[in-house]
């Protein structure tokens, strides 16, 4: 197989891997891929903030220091909102327009930018570069027309589901390639212990509220996974119903978590709208635990329903599945996930997009 030459970029605001007490997916996924690639015999130098430290060929920092990590520019006299959003996109888009420079000057075949928004001007006005975006966001129908603005035919995009595309399918994609994890960091789980968990963000598009009704609908015990918020929503939605049997854990590091959900009935996933992909799926599977979720986004390509779990469209429903969760065979999760969810599976469809691209170059 060909050797390809990339250059690859996540972020500038921190290093990778993420700093203890961050999650975001795009830099675990940026990783595996970058490394494994590499394993593979590829050359990937990744374009990313002194401290940063990965199995690559190469790590070009070009003394940029990550963002949010050192904010001194942040604390500036007259950085507001709005100033700080600026100087957000600008310092990712310094890695960027070097990125192009550099394969411009023949150092690299073609990039892989995870954050599209920041590239896309840059990319058009350098169309003889071939470049992958992965969409790591919903493509929302505001998005789906700027994306449309910037298309060009050496740009082009990976969904990380089909359904991702629903909004805006003509635009140039390459290939749909499901998210992988690192299946080391989620053991096989054979028995579970008397209790329901909702792992996330808790927002309201992630269905927090709906999980503590269906919990509660069922008579169950449910423990909350994520990171502290405070306001309105976790003052009326979910702090009155903490409880002996609704409890709340806060934020457990990413390594931590199989604990959480290895030893759950099931995991539920009452999402309140179209998410792109959904890597809690996919990790609870992992360690033999079955999904309950919402027919929304992804879902549908992610759990197959009454094998992995079971795809409800109400909180009663999902109520009502919870009762029949121990019908699902958690080694049947585990190896679904195994099939479809691996890095390998992963990589194998990101280089055979990128060599779908090259294959007149190489």
């Amino acid at each position: 197989m060909n050797k390809i030459r990339i250059a690859t970029m996540v972020s500038a605001h921190f290093t990778i891997p993420s700093p203890k007490g961050i999650v975001y997916a795009p830099m675990d996924i940026a990783k595996w891929v970058a490394e494994e690639l590499v394993a593979r015999g590829h050359m990937v130098d990744l374009f990313a903030p002194e401290g940063s430290s990965l199995k690559v060929s190469k790590i070009v920092s070009l003394g940029l220091k990550a963002l949010k990590q050192n904010d001194a520019i942040l604390k500036y006299p007259k950085v507001g909102n709005a100033e700080m959003n600026k100087i957000f996109n600008l310092w990712d888009q310094f890695l960027v327009a070097e990125m192009f420079k550099a394969t411009e000057n023949g150092d690299y075949d073609l990039l892989h930018i995870h954050p599209i928004d920041r590239a896309m001007p840059i990319a058009l006005s350098h169309p003889k570069v071939p470049v992958v975006y992965t969409l790591h966001d919903p493509i929302f129908e505001w998005r789906g027309e700027i994306f449309k603005m910037f298309s060009s035919p050496n740009q082009h995009l990976v969904s990380i589901s089909d359904a991702q595309r629903k909004p805006a399918p003509e635009l140039n994609y390459i290939s749909t390639v499901y998210n992988g994890i690192d299946l080391g960091i989620f053991p096989f789980y054979e028995k579970s212990e008397d209790y329901f968990v909702f792992v996330g963000r808790l927002h309201p598009e992630k269905g927090v509220a709906e999980a503590v009704q269906a919990a509660r609908l069922a008579g169950v015990k449910l423990i909350i996974v994520g990171p502290p918020v405070s306001g309105e929503y976790w003052d009326e939605k979910i702090k009155p119903y903490l409880s002996d049997k609704i409890t709340y854990a806060g934020f457990v590091p990413y390594d931590e978590l199989h604990k959480y959900y290895g030893k759950a009935k099931a995991i539920l996933v009452p999402i309140q709208w179209e998410e792109p992909f959904g890597l809690v799926m996919v990790e609870a599977m992992a360690c033999g635990t079955p999904v309950i979720a919402f027919n929304r986004g992804s879902v549908p390509e992610v759990v197959v329903d009454g094998k992995t779990g079971f795809i409800v469209n109400t909180v009663e429903e999902m109520a009502e599945a919870a009762k029949r969760v121990d019908q699902i065979d958690r080694h049947e999760c585990r190896r679904h996930v195994e099939d479809n969810f691996s890095i390998k599976k992963m990589v194998d469809g990101y280089e055979q997009a990128f060599l779908k691209i090259l294959k007149d170059r190489l």
